[in-house]
């Protein structure tokens, strides 16, 4: 009796410490899943949306050898152009080229432009958060609300539209703005008999 309660005993021990195990993995396989999902990114992971990849973006636009730490005032104006913040109303290319010229360099650095985002903002009376937030969603250089090959199809129809063509062009086409031909390019000689100008044209009655 006393070496089956032994046996017992140690069974409920191994399933004890087994339980206990399994616990513990659990917890830990826990804690390693929530340290591992509020773990921040890298500070060189670039993040859409972020003022700074937008920065270097913009920095780096037609310019191959850029580093993407500099930025000039030409690409700071494509830059808020495409952002919206120079609409030529509110804040124009003049305000900006006084204000970024005040810090005597061809290209701003990070916190220089900052600088310069900010005594915009508060010569202009406009919130330079709202400002900064439009330039960091305003989506990587080149980026526009019409793609080049729909500006390409506006020109052609703009262009081929005969209802705005004017002088001796506008003579090509009839109405209905199909071409008349080499009627319409050189002047074709009458060659029915009747007089220039004359109205009366086949209304003669052979009858008579």
């Amino acid at each position: 009796m006393q070496a089956e309660k032994s046996d017992t005993e140690k069974n409920e021990t191994v399933s004890n410490v087994t339980t206990a195990s399994i616990v513990n993995e659990v917890t830990n396989l826990k804690i390693e899943d929530d340290s591992a999902s509020s773990t921040p990114s890298s500070p060189g992971s670039s993040q859409p949306g972020s003022f700074l990849t937008s920065f270097k973006a913009f920095s780096k636009f037609g310019d191959p050898k850029s580093d993407g730490k500099l930025i000039t005032l030409s690409q700071s104006d494509k830059w808020m152009k495409q952002a919206k913040v120079i609409d030529g109303k509110k804040i124009t290319t003049t305000d900006t080229g006084i204000y970024f010229k005040k810090h005597k360099t061809m290209k701003l650095n990070i916190e220089q432009y900052k600088a310069f985002l900010e005594e915009l903002a508060k010569s202009k009376k406009v919130e330079l958060e709202e400002m900064k937030k439009k330039m960091a969603n305003s989506g990587p250089p080149g980026v526009t609300g019409m793609s080049g090959a729909g500006k390409a199809a506006s020109a052609v129809d703009r262009l081929t539209d005969v209802s705005k063509y004017t002088g001796s062009h506008k003579q090509r086409f009839d109405e209905t703005g199909k071409g008349k031909g080499i009627s319409g390019r050189k002047d074709v000689s009458d060659q029915s008999g009747y007089v220039q100008g004359y109205q009366n044209k086949d209304t003669y009655s052979k009858a008579h």
